[in-house]
Formats: structure tokens, sequence, C-alpha cells
């Protein structure tokens, strides 16, 4: 799983890095990642100067990451509810990672995490085929195993609310303030047996059986051509913790 998770999920460009920091408003000098994954993230940061701890609960996920490890990252094994307090950054922020984090006091153990002043950033990409008739026919493939493949909203806000989770949780929080709600838009081309290897890292398609995944991305194929264009924008929520 982790080495589908490095190949097949697409990176973030350099305008996620340039919206964090110009709302930061003052150099970011320390961050702290929150289920780093393979690292895709923790490399736009580093890259930026930012000195990352970069915490991954899962030992081959944090394995994959320390191949591509560049000198300011510090690699460390924890889930997010296990890491010490005794330490507050610059910035804490989650790459479509957020919603695996236990809801029972998140915000308050957060709000420890970012020194006073400090930001909080949260962002995914939830990847869908762009043409909506390619859309309509992958559904109809997995239909008789998989309805819905999204991500649902973590706290049930629907989909159509101009402020999406964690936006809305953290708007009710009082340790962060000015929270606000950005989108990167961008379009990827991809083959298709690559946007397979993509779904292949997904949770809804992860739970399922073996041999009922392999059948859904048999039939899923044969209704894609041998390139597909997906919408990969990015959900990005900032916040600002409270001094």
């Amino acid at each position: 799983m982790a080495e589908a998770y490095e190949r097949f999920r697409p990176g973030y460009p350099v305008e996620l890095l340039e919206l964090v920091t110009g709302y930061a408003g003052t150099p970011v000098a320390t961050a702290l990642e929150i289920g780093a994954g393979t690292g895709k993230a923790t490399r736009l940061f580093a890259r930026g100067g930012i000195a990352v701890t970069a915490t991954e609960p899962d030992g081959a996920m944090l394995a994959e990451l320390r191949k591509r490890l560049p000198a300011n990252v510090t690699p460390v094994q924890s889930a997010f509810e296990d890491l010490p307090l005794d330490s507050s950054y610059d910035l804490v922020y989650s790459a479509a990672a957020l919603h695996w984090t236990n809801p029972a006091g998140r915000w308050e153990r957060m709000a420890r995490l970012v020194r006073p002043g400090g930001v909080f950033a949260s962002f995914g990409v939830p990847i869908g085929l762009a043409d909506p008739d390619l859309r309509e026919a992958a559904r109809v493939a997995r239909a008789p195993y998989l309805g819905e493949d999204g991500v649902p909203s973590p706290d049930g806000t629907p989909a159509d609310r101009p402020m999406q989770w964690p936006g809305t949780e953290l708007q009710q929080t009082e340790w962060f303030t000015d929270v606000r709600q950005a989108v990167i838009d961008r379009r990827l081309t991809m083959s298709a047996e690559n946007y397979i290897g993509q779904l292949s890292t997904v949770s809804a398609y992860v739970m399922l059986a073996p041999a009922d995944r392999a059948e859904v991305f048999r039939r899923t194929l044969e209704v894609l051509p041998e390139t597909v264009e997906v919408d990969a924008e990015i959900a990005v929520h900032l916040a600002r913790r409270v001094n």
C-alpha cells in the first residue's frame, strides 16, 4: 500500500506552499505534519526551507518517506493522539489525513501544538474523472460492488454548504480564529492504469474484499480510454491559533 501511495497519488504544487505561507504572514520556520504518509506534502514544505517534523503512525509509510528524506525533515513514527505536547510549531498541517484523527479533544490537542499566532492547515485532493460521461460509466461499472467512492464529510456537512469540514469544526472552537477555505484548481492527465492505481489507495476500495476490488478495477478499466483527465483540485482550510 505504501508503494502505491507514493507511485500513484499526485504530489502538491508550489501554489499550496505559497497559499499557506502567505496566510501565515510571517516567516514559517518550523512545521509539524500529521499523517505524513509517504511524504508527498512533506517534500513541498521542506523545499520551502521549513524544518518539518513529519509524523506518521504506519511503519511502511514512514519507510517509504525515508527513501526521499530532505535534510530538514525529522521523521517520527506516532499517531496524532500520542504526540508529546511539550513543543509547539509555527505551522501544523495535515494532508488528506485529518479525518483519521480522533474527534474527541482534537482541537484542544491541536492548539497545544500550534504556537500562539501560528497556523493550522488541512488540505486534500479528492480526485475524480473530469468527463461526466466517463464518470457515469465508471459509477455504473462499480455499482454492483460499491456505491459512493468518496470520503464522506466527517461531521456530516452537506456538499452544498459554503464552508466544509474541517472549517466547520474550526469555526466552533475557542482556540482558532480567522478560518478560511480556499480551492486550488488543478486538472491532471494520466493513463487509465494509473487512475486505477490511484483508486487502489482510496479507502472505499481498500475496504472491499480482494476479489470484488479486482473485479471493480477490471470493469472500470473496460469503460475508460487509455488516457483520462481527472479533476484534482486541492481543498484547503486555514486557521490561526488564538494568542
